[in-house]
């Protein structure tokens, strides 16, 4: 069991080339794991977690309904944004400068066998980042991701999930809203959901900026402590 995970900071990328990059890892791991079966070999599998903050887009997950988009080509262009269709879980989401992506490529067989508790992993490591600034946040029953006020009719989503896995590896992951022009939310109904609001750390903190750095530093810290693994 490899429990080391290889961190890697790709600073501003755009979306299909970061995807791109997400296949082709996925992919090897997947060979390799085939390789180990099929020549009875036991070659470690490798780990990363990617960081990267994207210029404005949309994605939409597989069981996703294209009426949450709610601009034509035409609009999005005039918005600066693209719009994918991808291989996740999930609805409708958007990804732009100032907030944190991470997106997690593991082989869970060096960890546990289980997504379910791999996405409540994910999101207790945002939710103790949070608390490390005051924030009290918790799960939406139902709905996947990190909220505040959860239940009450002031519920908003600060960090929203999607994955996806095939032989225990996974790919895509979370985004959480840190200093993100809420504005681009208003264009879609985020994962399908209606009359919820979207939030960001720095409306919630109230300050100018947050430092992005310091965050990812804090998400790390916790990702290591949940799934008991060394970051490289």
């Amino acid at each position: 069991m490899n429990k080391k995970i290889q961190l890697q900071d790709l600073g501003g990328k755009d979306y299909k080339s970061t995807w791109e990059y997400q296949e082709e890892i996925f992919k090897d791991i997947v060979d390799l794991k085939i390789k180990n079966r099929r020549e009875e070999l036991d070659l470690p599998t490798p780990n990363y977690l990617l960081f990267v903050s994207h210029p404005h887009v949309y994605t939409l997950g597989k069981s996703g309904d294209l009426e949450n988009l709610l601009l034509n080509e035409k609009q999005l262009e005039a918005k600066g944004a693209t719009f994918y269709k991808i291989n996740r879980g999930g609805d409708i989401t958007y990804h732009g400068p100032g907030q944190i992506v991470g997106y997690p490529i593991l082989d869970l067989e060096n960890f546990f066998t289980d997504i379910h508790k791999y996405l409540r992993f994910l999101e207790e490591a945002i939710i103790l980042t949070l608390e490390e600034y005051g924030l009290k946040c918790g799960r939406s029953e139902g709905e996947t991701g990190v909220w505040l006020d959860a239940g009450t009719p002031f519920a908003r989503k600060i960090c929203a999930l999607g994955v996806r896995a095939s032989r225990w590896v996974t790919m895509h992951g979370f985004a959480l809203n840190v200093n993100v022009d809420l504005g681009y939310f208003d264009n879609i109904i985020p994962c399908g959901i209606r009359g919820k609001g979207v939030t960001s750390l720095q409306v919630e903190l109230g300050v100018e900026k947050v430092d992005e750095a310091e965050v990812k530093a804090k998400i790390v810290k916790h990702l290591a402590e949940l799934f008991e693994a060394e970051f490289v």
